[in-house]
């Protein structure tokens, strides 16, 4: 399992240095296209807390990803009426149409990507990453974590 694991580093690393290439014409990373794709997949307006939440992610790096969006034009904050500091995360039209255009990118290169790959394999690993997503999720609210 250990030399999966590294090798699921090293995709994942190869998979972000990908994705910067793919969306950079946009003036897209690979982590503000996650941030933008969670903002469009979110059922309405949400704090960068619950952004982080959905993406398993730390609150400190969305919002400097969140901050980078704004500057651009991509994101905008709007009140709160639930919590008076955490405000809302708004797409913008700007960040609407650079998610469109990178989604538009993403069919091509995930057909790329995958070429040769079985489906089956493709659900098997999803299967696999999930479950180990779950109980690595569920490591920070156990207390029964084998050190």
């Amino acid at each position: 399992m250990s030399e999966t694991v590294l090798a699921l580093f090293h995709a994942s690393s190869s998979l972000m240095a990908a994705g910067d290439r793919l969306v950079a014409p946009l003036g897209l990373t690979s982590s503000r296209w996650q941030v933008l794709g969670t903002i469009v997949a979110a059922e309405r307006p949400q704090p960068v807390a619950w952004l982080a939440r959905d993406m398993g992610a730390n609150r400190q790096n969305i919002q400097r990803v969140v901050n980078d969006l704004m500057r651009e034009g991509f994101v905008a904050t709007a009140p709160n009426p639930h919590h008076r500091r955490a405000s809302l995360v708004l797409l913008t039209d700007k960040g609407r149409e650079a998610f469109d255009r990178a989604m538009a990118l993403n069919g091509p290169w995930m057909n790329w990507l995958t070429s040769g790959i079985q489906v089956e394999d493709i659900h098997a690993m999803q299967r696999v990453l999930n479950s180990l997503r779950a109980r690595l999720d569920s490591e920070t609210s156990s207390s029964d974590v084998v050190a």
